[in-house]
């Protein structure tokens, strides 16, 4: 079936969706893709069941609204006197302001805008003074394990528990060597959602003289950052975890390291003066946001980002519902394992990690996509050390299953995927599974996965 054919829920369990992704007014924000219909292998069509939040979050209706809003205007920013120019610089420092608030910054805090916060974490790698030590458990996502020079980096071991985790910081700092320090911390597994203890690491760290940089890319969207009250002095977090898919993130902190620091990129915008003898770089933000910026994307997560604070308690209220839905169900199916770092009572936001016993987590993923229309995760989540970690007792297994939920993810589709998963778990997949170059999926499979030409 051709996906340009998909164009009605008949005969399909969209029929009977709850209309929660819709609401917004006293309820959650509403996104583009609550009419997404997939096809199933076995002809029919489903409404998509979206677990895959913690990849990329679909767009919300208002982020598309201010882009499109912003389109007919768009232009250059900083450098033109034009009417189109003027605006866009405006709409452009509105939305660094967005952002700034949105982490709960200080008035002295920077914003710069990134790609993404794997991005925003390269930048304040190149930024930390040549002696300083970065601190980093191995538990974190590869954007926050792997930039900081090898030489001058102590990886702590996955904790066991939050109370290790801060033991474990104290006891690194304490030997570590003199000169400058950096804590790097994550604040939401991408793994298995669970909440590190960032106010009480974050006090270690003080109490040594270190700083702290938080990665929020998956706590951001689920959960209040307020920098101040948290006493960290970065945050990186993502706009396609934001519910704002247009290639933008941002670094919040500090400015001092950030303008002692060479221009992240090279180029107009960051210069100050150049002559033939020398060049003198700009500070804040413009030393490091090099050539002409993704407005459009800048102003895409102001919008997610004033959306999300305007909406907080509904969402969390809908998420905190959903997830303990989840879990619930999961833990219900035999031959079905989840995993935790610091146990199954850590608050954690809307992510499950988990296997099937006898069923690869590949031919998980795609029977789950081919047979009910839901899309999850498998492998090791760019996060090998941990992923390795909590399989370590499971020799069948290595790889897992992560479904992440969020404003695209209804109750329907959460008995969906238990439902799912239960029968995957009692009787395995409906059909026989191979790779291809769509990846895992039937054989013989019907539906036409070829992408439609869009432009």
């Amino acid at each position: 079936m051709s996906i340009l054919s998909i164009l009605e829920p008949a005969n399909s369990a969209a029929s009977s969706r709850p209309a929660v992704a819709r609401l917004t007014s006293g309820s959650i924000p509403a996104t583009v893709a609550a009419d997404l219909l997939v096809p199933l292998a076995d002809g029919r069509v489903t409404d998509y069941a979206n677990f895959d939040h913690g990849a990329s979050a679909p767009c919300l209706e208002s982020v598309r609204a201010a882009v499109e809003a912003a389109l007919p205007s768009y232009a250059s920013v900083h450098r033109g006197n034009g009417y189109a120019s003027r605006i866009t610089t405006q709409w452009y420092e509105r939305a660094r302001s967005e952002v700034h608030t949105f982490v709960g910054a200080r008035s002295t805090d920077q914003v710069i805008f990134t790609r993404q916060t794997t991005d925003a974490l390269n930048l304040l790698a190149r930024a930390v003074p040549a002696d300083a030590t970065v601190i980093v458990f191995e538990s974190e996502h590869h954007a926050a394990l792997l930039p900081w020079p090898a030489e001058r980096t102590i990886r702590l071991a996955a904790p066991t528990s939050q109370t290790a985790a801060v033991t474990a910081v104290a006891d690194a700092l304490r030997t570590a060597p003199d000169g400058p320090r950096l804590v790097v911390l994550t604040g939401a597994s991408n793994v298995t959602g669970e909440i590190f203890p960032i106010e009480e690491i974050a006090a270690v760290a003080k109490a040594h003289g270190a700083r702290v940089c938080l990665d929020a890319a998956q706590l951001a969207p689920h959960r209040p950052v307020d920098i101040e009250e948290l006493d960290v002095d970065w945050v990186a977090l993502s706009g396609h975890k934001l519910y704002a898919p247009y290639g933008a993130g941002a670094l919040i902190g500090r400015a001092d390291w950030l303008n002692a620091a060479d221009p992240y990129l090279y180029g107009g915008g960051a210069t100050a003066a150049v002559t033939p003898e020398a060049t003198v770089w700009n500070e804040g933000p413009a030393r490091h946001e090099g050539g002409s910026p993704n407005v459009i994307g800048a102003i895409a997560l102001a919008a997610a980002c004033a959306a999300i604070s305007k909406h907080r308690e509904a969402i969390e209220q809908h998420e905190r519902s959903l997830l303990a839905r989840l879990r619930t169900g999961l833990a219900q199916i035999p031959g079905v394992t989840t995993y935790s770092i610091f146990g199954a009572e850590a608050d954690r936001v809307g992510t499950v990690c988990f296997t099937v016993e006898g069923v690869s987590s590949t031919v998980v993923s795609a029977a789950l996509s081919a047979e009910y229309g839901i899309g999850v995760r498998d492998g090791k989540f760019c996060a090998h050390p941990l992923v390795g970690h909590l399989l370590a007792e499971s020799p069948e297994h290595g790889t897992a299953v992560r479904a992440s939920l969020g404003l695209g993810t209804s109750r329907e589709h959460v008995d969906r995927l238990v439902t799912a998963v239960r029968t995957l778990a009692t009787t395995g997949p409906a059909s026989e599974y191979v790779e291809s170059a769509h990846g895992c999926q039937p054989v013989g499979d019907p539906r036409d996965l070829e992408a439609p030409q869009i432009w």
